[in-house]
């Protein structure tokens, strides 16, 4: 896998690989509202010398809360969801007794006061809990340490109480009403929640030394947080249904897409399942063993996504940056 080339920009993603020992990158880049090129180097299955190829799917991690969001937005929009509603107690949403004055937007923009990630996230405890015997544990064990509204701190169970409340809210599975209201309106029909084993068009994943990386908990179980799998190039098509611009029209309205990306909350690094910048940008990474994703949407009209079969120290910032440099050599 070395970094010579013609082509610059296959040069500069060998070169990435090489430093961080990617054994497969995928990327897509679009520009001006439409698909402007899209690579695949490396493999996807190394044991094999399986090539992969831009229509192979990867688990993408926490970039999936960046679609739970416009799932919620959806709901808001149609009168069915506030972001002030209550999501427990007295006329909460979820049937769960849990702490009073949580309410949606806190749970989408990680300042509820509980349950930040760490070794006490409750997403990766108890793993062989569904999901309302998990909130049941969790409300229970962990109750929030802050009052709602006065601290940030990235919540992955948060998101997983989205989901919950999605499915209150449509009488559908989280990952129905999702493929329904929002992949599919983006043209996207081959996403999907990941399971504990890569799929046939899907990337394996790999350690830091190699090896085949393997997953002691149930990956669908992390649907609304961090379970969906899918391309860079499903990511950029989504990206461009929700980035705010006429071309290709949005499935959310332009006060809703706003909304969603508004950096003036407690943490104004973080809007509603965003990451968001004082330049306008906003973006998603995600992180599992094996696996390094990224969407990112620029307030000058560009969306790409990348994503690795691996993950090491430092690999998310210099994915980041990776990506930035090849924008500018399209």
């Amino acid at each position: 896998m070395g970094a010579q080339g013609g082509d610059p920009f296959e040069r500069i993603a060998k070169q990435f690989m090489a430093d961080y020992k990617v054994p497969g990158l995928s990327v897509a880049f679009a520009s001006g509202g439409k698909l402007k090129r899209r690579e695949a180097f490396g493999f996807l299955n190394v044991g094999v010398g399986a090539p992969l190829r831009p229509e192979h799917q990867f688990r993408i991690a926490s970039v999936s809360k960046s679609i739970t969001a416009a799932a919620i937005f959806k709901l808001i929009e149609a009168g069915r969801i506030g972001l002030t509603e209550p999501v427990f107690g007295s006329g909460g949403i979820l049937p769960y007794e849990g702490p009073d004055g949580i309410t949606v937007y806190q749970l989408l923009t990680h300042t509820s006061g509980g349950w930040p990630g760490g070794e006490n996230d409750p997403m990766f405890q108890k793993l062989d809990y569904g999901h309302a015997k998990l909130i049941q544990w969790a409300l229970k064990e962990y109750p929030p340490v802050d009052p709602p509204g006065k601290s940030y701190a990235y919540s992955n169970f948060g998101y997983c109480l989205l989901g919950r409340i999605i499915e209150v809210k449509t009488n559908q599975l989280y990952d129905t009403y999702v493929k329904g209201a929002v992949l599919k309106p983006c043209g996207i029909n081959l996403m999907h929640l990941g399971a504990n084993y890569p799929g046939r068009d899907e990337s394996q994943y790999y350690n830091e030394k190699g090896k085949v990386v393997t997953y002691p908990m149930e990956i669908r179980r992390m649907d609304a947080h961090g379970g969906w799998v899918g391309s860079p190039t499903e990511l950029v098509e989504f990206g461009l249904r929700v980035d705010g611009f006429p071309e290709p029209p949005d499935i959310l309205q332009e006060d809703t897409v706003k909304a969603m990306t508004y950096r003036g909350g407690l943490n104004p690094g973080y809007a509603c399942g965003w990451n968001v910048n004082e330049h306008g940008h906003y973006w998603h990474m995600g992180s599992l063993p094996g696996l390094t994703s990224i969407l990112v949407r620029t307030s000058g009209g560009d969306v790409w996504a990348a994503c690795a079969n691996t993950r090491r120290e430092g690999m998310s910032l210099a994915l980041d940056e990776l990506m930035w440099k090849l924008r500018e050599i399209l």
